[in-house]
């Protein structure tokens, strides 16, 4: 609509130009023939009362009296002798003078028109050519656009899916190095475990014992988790993890995250508080969000003190439901708070056993549900969960 608009007033303003310039000639070409009337109307009067001086007053009378255009609709005294307007035409050379340079200056503006026309989008064409050669060949630039038109949507278009492209390989080459990483931790978390079978089965021919039955058990279980983990990882990876997602009220979302987990909290010695709370329903997908509340559970849980507790709240707002975690223990690092979300990672304090990739699964689960994680240690002590379930 830009672009129309913008031809529009171009025509109108050349229109314009044109009347005016027509109006000032016509003014123009009036006063010369209206001054060349009266100079001739003089001459002849002159003339008649030279030859004349008796018709002096008649003439002067006549001029005076007579309506001069009314007797010019008569029929013309001259033309019965096969006089003509045009023999009268003396000035004809300044007519089509006049015409000549109307036609000049009309045939220019109409030129010079046109030549904006064609010249405009040409010079915008050969910008966008120079741009995506330059893409073409590895560099990077900004196209700037000059005024509103339809050539400056085609730039913005253009200069969208250029970005898209740029950022789709940056993705790219971080999810390669990302695999290349990830290859890298899973081949080393598999490695103790592995290693560990391998020390036991030469002890057990050297010596069988059932205690060393128990630790290539244990192994055997972690080899389980970290498979189960690592497939889920890569379903979230692909985006192929199906979340079924339902109204679901979030103390009962609680109480069987923490029912899954009573065993181990019985065992830590830690207890876990989840006061009666008003009826706040989530859509979100029952089971993996339970899973997600779990490792966040659980890792309040093996920060703890024994006889200490775990505490759970809940707040709902017109934007969001929250959904807090919070420990008694000592919080954070604050050297691992940045990370703790990273696959892989494991903080300073991380205890044994630990694959580190609980808090990232966690993290993936809930912004696959329109939410958002994050931690933070609180002021009192301890280290605390945030859980934001954004209602749009």
């Amino acid at each position: 609509m830009t672009g129309q608009k913008n031809r529009r007033l171009f025509i109108f303003l050349i229109l314009s130009i044109s009347l005016v310039a027509a109006s000032l000639t016509a003014a123009l070409l009036n006063g010369y023939y209206a001054k060349k009337q009266f100079e001739m109307l003089g001459s002849f009067c002159g003339e008649v009362i030279k030859a004349q001086p008796d018709a002096e007053q008649t003439i002067l009378e006549l001029i005076k009296e007579k309506d001069l255009m009314a007797m010019s609709d008569r029929r013309n005294f001259l033309r019965a002798f096969g006089y003509r307007s045009s023999d009268f035409g003396q000035d004809g050379e300044i007519i089509f003078l006049a015409a000549g340079i109307g036609f000049l200056a009309g045939s220019m503006l109409f030129l010079f028109a046109f030549w904006y026309w064609q010249k405009k989008p040409a010079s915008q064409i050969r910008i966008l050519t120079n741009y995506l050669e330059k893409i073409n060949t590895g560099s990077q630039g900004i196209l700037l656009e000059e005024s509103e038109n339809d050539f400056s949507k085609l730039q913005d278009e253009i200069y969208k899916t250029v970005t898209a492209l740029y950022q789709t390989r940056d993705a790219a080459v971080d999810a390669k190095n990302n695999f290349a990483d990830n290859l890298s931790n899973i081949a080393h978390q598999l490695k103790t475990p592995l290693t560990a079978l391998s020390l036991s089965i030469q002890m057990m021919r050297d010596k069988p014992s059932a205690e060393y039955l128990s630790q290539m058990e244990k192994q055997l279980k972690r080899l389980t988790h970290l498979e189960e983990a690592l497939l889920l990882l890569s379903r979230i990876d692909a985006g192929t993890l199906s979340l079924k997602r339902t109204s679901v009220d979030v103390f009962t979302l609680l109480m069987l995250a923490a029912d899954n987990l009573q065993e181990l909290f019985e065992r830590a010695g830690v207890s876990i508080d989840i006061p009666e709370m008003d009826e706040v329903t989530v859509s979100v997908d029952l089971d993996w969000t339970m899973e997600a509340i779990m490792n966040l559970l659980k890792n309040c849980m093996e920060y703890s003190a024994k006889g200490k507790t775990v505490h759970c709240s809940c707040e709902r707002n017109p934007l969001y439901v929250q959904i807090r975690i919070w420990d008694e223990g000592a919080g954070f690092s604050k050297e691992d708070i940045p990370h703790l979300f990273e696959r892989f990672y494991r903080g300073k304090t991380a205890k044994d056993g630990s694959i580190g990739i609980g808090l990232f699964l966690a993290k993936a689960i809930i912004e696959m549900q329109n939410g958002i994680l994050s931690a933070n240690n609180l002021p009192t002590g301890g280290a605390c969960f945030e859980i934001r379930l954004y209602s749009h």
